[in-house]
């Protein structure tokens, strides 16, 4: 873990917890993408030898995110982040006016709108599954996936065709039992599509068993996985590649361009490219790639969770001696997001504006109104003790 910290420069003087916003980039990955930008602008950036490079950097990046993910490549579209990663096939599925979608109401807002928009505009109706009030700790995970699993079952109506939750919730920090959901919905007469937000759960939790067994699975290369920003993916079921219909439309999608003005039906990949707009920043692939290789050699994704667990099980421990912090999770977290709220005179904003002019770093959740910190394999019990020492004097 010291030798992964060391290669992060954005640790060196300040105590971080925001890696459920963005991780900081390791200088190899920063190398590796301007190494990747040098040789794009050697070889010519519009020129016969480039684009056998960029052909290369593509599938070698979609291999490894595949592997991540325990799917075909083909399954995998490159897109810019979550929100694109979600929308992009979502608003190409066919939906018939009167049917119903069943969001959770731990969504990001950036999900929640477009489901929003495309019930305008397709005439359909929202159902609110609620598991914001799940509130327990990992010792009673059982408990958490039977209430979730029953709640689902509840939520779900003769018409509901879509239903999104996220694998990790990014406000109260709880894990969703998303292969037992995919099952659940898989053994319903109508089927429903499974859209979930991966923005906390890649590069963070184990999650080859849900990736694999879900419509839409997306995610970000920014976040739990230290890589740059601007670069995520997605992992689409095979009926999402059938049945779903490009949205936003360029040359990626097309299998040629040059018959673009003939009448052909279905001139779109049949495979995650058909999802892929158009150009796009190459050299991001490079550093991705690094920083998931980075990751692997911290050791499994198991061993990781491990660490992360310890940390934020200590975490939660020190906020909840604190006489006016208030954790939102009853037990430790399943994972390294801790939220908690504070009886002060201060406001959330302005508790993290104070923190931060002592470089401890925080944020503010805006629904509900909560604090979040998050802990990683390269935070330490250090960093802990000063966040709750701070606290303390506020």
């Amino acid at each position: 873990m010291s030798r992964f910290r060391a290669e992060l420069p954005a640790l060196r003087n300040k105590d971080y917890f925001n890696y459920g916003g963005q991780g900081p980039l390791p200088k190899a990955s920063l190398q590796a993408i301007t190494n990747s930008w040098e040789t794009i602008q050697e070889l010519g950036p519009f020129t016969n030898d480039v684009w056998p490079f960029i052909s290369n950097e593509v599938k070698e990046t979609k291999s490894l995110i595949a592997a991540f993910c325990d799917v075909s490549h083909h399954r995998i579209a490159l897109t810019e982040n979550v929100t694109s990663g979600c929308i992009l096939p979502l608003l190409g599925l066919p939906f018939s006016k009167g049917d119903r979608l069943l969001i959770s109401n731990c969504e990001h807002p950036g999900v929640v709108s477009a489901c929003k928009e495309l019930a305008r505009r397709e005439s359909l109706h929202i159902d609110i599954l609620d598991v914001l009030s799940l509130r327990r700790g990992t010792e009673e995970a059982e408990e958490t996936q039977n209430e979730v699993i029953k709640a689902v079952e509840g939520g779900l109506k003769e018409r509901t065709k879509l239903v999104v939750l996220s694998h990790l919730l990014w406000n109260t920090g709880q894990i969703m039992p998303i292969e037992l959901i995919a099952k659940l919905l898989l053994n319903q007469p109508n089927q429903p599509y499974f859209l979930v937000d991966a923005a906390q759960s890649f590069a963070q939790i184990p999650i080859r068993d849900s990736a694999s067994k879900v419509d839409i699975y997306a995610f970000t290369g920014h976040k739990w996985a230290f890589g740059p920003e601007g670069l995520g993916a997605v992992v689409l079921s095979e009926r999402i590649l059938a049945e779903a219909n490009p949205t936003l439309v360029g040359w990626k999608a097309l299998t040629k361009e040059s018959s673009i003005y003939a009448n052909e039906i279905g001139p779109f990949h049949k495979d995650g490219r058909r999802f892929e707009i158009a150009t796009s920043c190459t050299p991001l692939l490079a550093g991705l790639r690094c920083s998931l290789n980075l990751l692997k050699e911290e050791g499994t994704d198991s061993k990781r969770i491990n660490s992360i667990k310890l940390l934020s099980k200590r975490l939660w421990r020190e906020l909840k001696c604190v006489t006016s912090i208030n954790p939102i999770l009853q037990g430790p977290p399943p994972a390294g997001l801790v939220s908690f709220t504070i009886n002060s005179k201060l406001s959330p904003k302005q508790i993290v504006k104070l923190l931060a002019k002592e470089s401890i770093f925080i944020r503010v959740l805006e629904d509900p109104i909560w604090l979040r910190a998050c802990v990683h394999i390269t935070s330490t019990q250090r960093e802990i003790e000063r966040l709750i020492t701070e606290l303390k004097k506020l």
